[in-house]
């Protein structure tokens, strides 16, 4: 792709742990695309994020295989490996490489929920994250965010999207359904075993 085309996209990031990923997710990156006119969605699956406990994630390959697989079934969606192999997944680091790599110096938004905008300014180097990049803020009831001074904010409203990974997690341990997974992601989790998750015993009649 030329630079004087790759001008003309309009490529955002959505990052999380994904673990599992879920249709809402997808729901959310559908939506962004439509409002905003964006050309791609890049899933980032972050690899040791500050706010969690890397030991209670599942491994970073499983989770980038399980992202690539819901990425399929959309169109202007894409799995990344930015954060593969981090130390510690900081936003500023992750757009840094995505412009480096991409030779870019045009607009890049980056899709976030507001819990996690509200909390923008205990971010590193949060002040040089708002020069790189415009924001796409998911609205959740009752969570009510500021917009620091210089941020580009673009609100996505309207989403009722009441899905949580740490519930999907729970019924995947105890053999439930989970219609919130796309069938390939299911189908991944259950081949490896992952959450918990383990096949029914076939009961057979007794000779």
């Amino acid at each position: 792709m030329s630079k004087s085309r790759e001008a003309l996209e309009r490529y955002c990031l959505f990052g999380g742990t994904f673990d599992p990923i879920h249709l809402a997710h997808l729901e959310i990156a559908k939506a962004a695309i439509e409002a905003f006119d964006l050309s791609k969605v890049f899933f980032v699956p972050a690899a040791n994020p500050p706010h969690k406990d890397r030991a209670l994630m599942t491994a970073y390959e499983d989770r980038y295989r399980m992202v690539e697989l819901a990425c399929a079934t959309v169109e202007k969606c894409q799995p990344s490996r930015l954060e593969e192999g981090r130390q510690r997944s900081y936003t500023i680091d992750t757009l840094k490489r995505f412009r480096r790599e991409h030779e870019c110096s045009y607009g890049l938004f980056f899709l976030i929920g507001a819990d996690a905008f509200a909390e923008i300014e205990t971010w590193k180097n949060w002040k040089e994250v708002l020069q790189l990049t415009d924001f796409i803020v998911v609205s959740r009831p009752g969570i009510s965010y500021g917009i620091p001074e210089n941020a580009r904010v673009h609100p996505l409203e309207n989403l009722s999207l009441a899905i949580a990974s740490t519930s999907i997690r729970g019924r995947l341990a105890k053999g439930d359904p989970t219609p919130e997974l796309a069938p390939g992601v299911r189908a991944y989790i259950e081949e490896k075993g992952l959450y918990g998750w383990r096949r029914p015993a076939t009961i057979t009649a007794s000779q």
